[in-house]
């Protein structure tokens, strides 16, 4: 079921309700995705070989090095244990700053008018929201849709390798969603390393069932060229293999698709000092309010030491233009002071 917390943020319709912005504001992005965008094929590079998963090669689990199938394991426990505690948490590890970021993060994308051209879409729009879980960034998606820019022909998939994590999703959705936006929105189970394999949300039977996702289970795929937006928020760094998952969001998005990312980050050296501040308060304060609120301590120090093991903007950014994507600008946006970042990438047109 969703918790108090969850269902009283999504009321606030402050936090909902975004200014579109003006028309001229929109053909400015437009204008400068279009002026980096010369690129001709929608071909990303041949895939090399640390970006094809391996379910034996070394990665890290925070500080630990693990091999991509312990971490894939570890973090499927990570996730069902803070399922339902996650949203609160998340205003406790950021002093709901995380809230600012995504409704930023869901006015700038501005979903119901193309990403690119700055006006409605000729069709249906597809957002896929990968590692969406919880619901956070897919109902804002849909309200500035279908209220904001009146466009009721988008739709929204939100895609989890966690069972549990999509479950409060489900339910916050029938609380806290108006039945048209419901029926806009659909929830499915897959590896976002692999989005060719994925099946609809299945319900959870028993508490000792395997919650993460099992490719041999799986019903359908992702098509090539299917969707027009791909969102993923504070989820990319708890990937197996992030080149692997950017090569997959370049198959499934059109040509003249958008790739965007919001992501905690590396602060830039006028925060230094806030920075120095946020780091002691994560490392001491977080995980002993993560087993006192959730009690699960272990889940959220390995939170903690994900954010600092996740790459700079300049390395996360190579790796999206690695993976075929093209960028407009540096290809990031900072958000308090680099605290947290926003990261766009465009599948080229053919």
């Amino acid at each position: 079921m969703a918790t108090a917390a969850a269902r009283q943020a999504m009321s606030r319709p402050s936090l909902l309700r975004i200014i579109p912005r003006p028309r001229q504001q929109q053909q400015l992005i437009s204008l400068r995705f279009s002026s980096s965008s010369s690129a001709t094929s929608s071909s990303p590079p041949k895939t090399p070989e640390y970006a094809i998963p391996d379910p034996s090669r070394p990665t890290h689990f925070g500080y630990e090095t693990v091999t991509e199938a312990e971490k894939r394991k570890r973090v499927a426990g990570v996730f069902t244990s803070v399922a339902e505690s996650y949203d609160r948490m998340n205003d406790l590890m950021s002093f709901g700053w995380h809230r600012i970021w995504k409704d930023h993060f869901v006015s700038t994308l501005n979903p119901g008018f193309s990403p690119l051209s700055g006006s409605s879409p000729s069709g249906p729009q597809h957002i896929l929201d990968i590692a969406g879980g919880t619901g956070d960034i897919a109902f804002r998606m849909l309200h500035h849709a279908h209220v904001v820019n009146a466009n009721p022909s988008v739709r929204v998939t939100i895609s989890d390798i966690n069972r549990a994590m999509l479950s409060v999703g489900k339910a916050r959705a029938t609380t806290d969603l108006p039945a048209s936006q419901q029926e806009a929105l659909s929830f499915v189970e897959a590896n976002a390393e692999n989005l060719s394999q994925t099946r609809p949300l299945q319900p959870i039977l028993s508490e000792t069932e395997q919650t993460f996702f099992d490719p041999a289970t799986a019903t359908s795929g992702i098509p090539d060229a299917s969707v027009d937006l791909y969102t993923v928020a504070f989820g990319i760094r708890n990937f197996s293999n992030i080149p692997a998952a950017l090569r997959e969001a370049h198959r499934v998005l059109k040509p003249g698709g958008v790739f965007a990312c919001l992501e905690f980050s590396k602060a830039d050296k006028w925060t230094s000092i806030f920075e120095s501040l946020y780091k002691e308060w994560s490392f001491r304060a977080i995980p002993l309010i993560g087993q006192l609120v959730a009690g699960d301590r272990d889940s959220y120090q390995y939170l903690v030491e994900s954010i600092e093991r996740f790459p700079s903007q300049e390395e996360f950014r190579d790796m999206i233009v690695d993976a075929g994507f093209v960028v407009a600008g540096k290809g990031y946006e900072d958000l308090t002071g680099g605290v947290a970042a926003i990261h766009r990438g465009m599948k080229p047109r053919k």
